[in-house]
């Protein structure tokens, strides 16, 4: 089906076995490719270094503007060519707890921002000399940006929605290099749970699906596989909905139902 062998792609975000970023690199490992990673942490280092012994592991703390051009050299210095990079970073701060979006801090605002999306723009640029003519660039998003009980990472996510568009554009001058999004539903990762309210919006997103089963992990990872693999040559500059039917179910009668017995 898709064959990956000799590909070469950099992960980033691969901090535990749950995390979308390690099924996806899992799962390019069975089909051959190669695989280099960076790791924003001495703890994330140990735990790569455990799943996959031998892979190349970078520190990369993208606050930092220093590491970019960094990681950019020693790659170079291996003549390594890439075919594609997977950007599976997000970070938002909630140690108050869920806020009425008006009462957002600039400050969170701002490093939420800088690396949950930012970041996707500056390792781009540093890594685009080391980029096959037609390599490609996925991203992690959500699946409805105007999910207004998410906080403040509701705008910065579609902030990275957009800036996928602008990216595959400013590319598009002398390179093939594409950049997608995969817009995923509710997942159970270990980063998910660290958001107030997170379980009970889940469980509920598990019943608006159509199938009435949560989306699962590898059902996202396979999503990006697609998109780095050559059967998505036509796809470009899009963010994939992936989240089994939810965003077109929220009527769903047997919800509706439950909820009108309640009152």
């Amino acid at each position: 089906m898709i064959n990956f062998t000799d590909k070469t792609f950099l992960i980033t975000g691969v901090a535990n076995k749950k995390s979308v970023a390690t099924h996806v690199a899992k799962s390019l490992k069975e089909q051959g490719a190669k695989l280099i990673f960076t790791v924003q942490h001495e703890e994330a280092y140990k735990q790569v270094e455990k799943m996959f012994p031998g892979d190349l592991i970078f520190f990369l703390e993208v606050e930092n503007e220093q590491h970019y051009p960094q990681i950019a050299q020693k790659l170079s210095d291996m003549n390594i060519k890439l075919d594609g990079l997977l950007h599976s970073i997000a970070f938002a701060n909630y140690s108050e707890g869920m806020k009425p979006f008006h009462e957002t801090k600039w400050n969170d605002f701002q490093q939420a921002s800088h690396i949950s999306c930012f970041s996707l723009v500056e390792l781009s640029k540093h890594l685009k000399p080391l980029m096959n003519k037609d390599a490609s660039v996925v991203t992690i998003s959500i699946s409805n940006t105007k999910a207004t009980n998410y906080g403040y990472m509701g705008p910065i996510k579609a902030m990275l929605d957009a800036t996928i568009c602008y990216l595959a554009k400013s590319f598009s001058t002398d390179t093939e290099i594409r950049f997608n999004a995969v817009g995923a539903g509710p997942l159970k990762t270990s980063a998910s749970a660290g958001i107030p309210g997170y379980i009970n919006n889940y469980l509920f997103a598990e019943q608006l699906t159509m199938r009435k089963r949560a989306l699962a992990t590898q059902e996202v990872a396979n999503s990006v596989l697609f998109l780095l693999s050559p059967l998505s040559s036509g796809v470009n500059a899009t963010t994939l909905l992936v989240d089994a039917g939810m965003s077109s179910n929220y009527f769903d009668e047997k919800v509706v139902e439950a909820f009108a017995q309640m009152n």
